[in-house]
C-alpha cells in the first residue's frame, strides 16, 4: 500500500481574481505564502512520517512545497508532469473574458467533452492520462511509503476521479481548496480516497476555494 498526501498549491492573486492560470507561472500571493507556512507547520507534526516530497515545477507549487521542506528537511523532487492542465487561449483570462472573447470555444469547453481541447491546450482525457500516469509512477517508485505531492487543482481532480470512479464528463461536487490535504491510498493497483479538503491548519491563514458552482 502506498499513501499519497496530495496538496494543491497556496493561493495566487489569479485564484482570487478567478483568472485561468493553466501553465502560466504565477506566484503565490501574500495569503498564499501564509497558507504555505501554515501547511509546513502542519506537516512537521503529521502523525505518519513521509519519505519524499514531489512538486510541480511551477513556482506556486514549488514554493508551497518549499515551506513543507523547510520544516521536514526533505529535498523537493520537481516533476513537470505534475503541472496544471494546459488551457491554451483561455490562460490569463477570467471566466467572463473567456466567454466574451471566445464564445464558441467556451461553449464547447463548458460541454465537458472529454476529447475537446481548447486551441493550444489539453483535452480532459489527455490531461487525465498524463496526470494519472505521473502519480502512478511516483507511487511505483515508493511502494509501501507515505509521500507528499504538491501540485495543482486539476491533478487533484484527476486522482479524485480515479478513486471515486467519476467519469470525465461529470462535474465534481467536491470543491478544491488551496493548501489543503487530500489523502489517497493505492492498494492492488486501485486508488482509494481517504480524506478530502482538510483545511484545519488554515483557520488563521485564510481559506481559498474553487467551486465549479460559482465559476460562471
Amino acid at each position: 500500500m502506498t499513501e499519497i498526501i496530495l496538496i494543491r498549491h497556496g493561493e495566487t492573486a489569479w485564484n482570487r481574481e478567478r483568472r485561468m492560470q493553466g501553465q502560466i507561472d504565477t506566484p503565490l500571493s501574500d495569503t498564499g505564502r501564509t497558507q504555505a507556512e501554515a501547511l509546513g507547520q502542519r506537516m512537521a507534526k503529521h502523525p505518519k512520517p513521509f519519505s519524499a516530497i514531489y512538486s510541480s515545477d511551477l513556482s506556486r507549487a514549488y514554493d508551497t512545497a518549499a515551506a513543507i521542506a523547510k520544516h521536514s528537511g526533505h529535498e523537493i523532487r520537481r516533476d513537470p508532469a505534475l503541472r496544471e492542465r494546459a488551457f491554451g487561449i483561455f490562460e490569463g483570462l477570467t471566466y467572463a473574458e473567456m466567454s466574451q472573447r471566445y464564445p464558441e470555444e467556451h461553449t464547447r469547453f463548458s460541454q465537458r467533452d472529454p476529447d475537446y481541447a481548447v486551441p493550444g491546450g489539453e483535452s480532459p482525457r489527455a490531461f487525465y492520462e498524463r496526470g494519472l500516469a505521473c502519480v502512478n509512477g511516483i507511487a511505483d517508485a515508493h511502494p509501501d511509503e507515505c509521500l507528499v505531492v504538491v501540485t495543482h487543482g486539476m491533478v487533484l481532480d484527476t486522482l479524485y476521479r480515479a478513486a471515486y470512479n467519476l467519469p470525465l464528463p461529470e462535474k465534481r461536487e467536491a470543491p478544491l481548496f488551496n493548501a489543503s490535504l487530500n489523502t489517497f491510498r493505492r492498494e492492488g493497483g486501485q486508488w482509494i480516497g481517504v480524506t478530502w479538503g482538510d483545511i484545519t491548519h488554515l483557520t488563521e491563514a485564510g481559506i481559498t476555494v474553487f467551486d465549479w458552482r460559482t465559476s460562471a
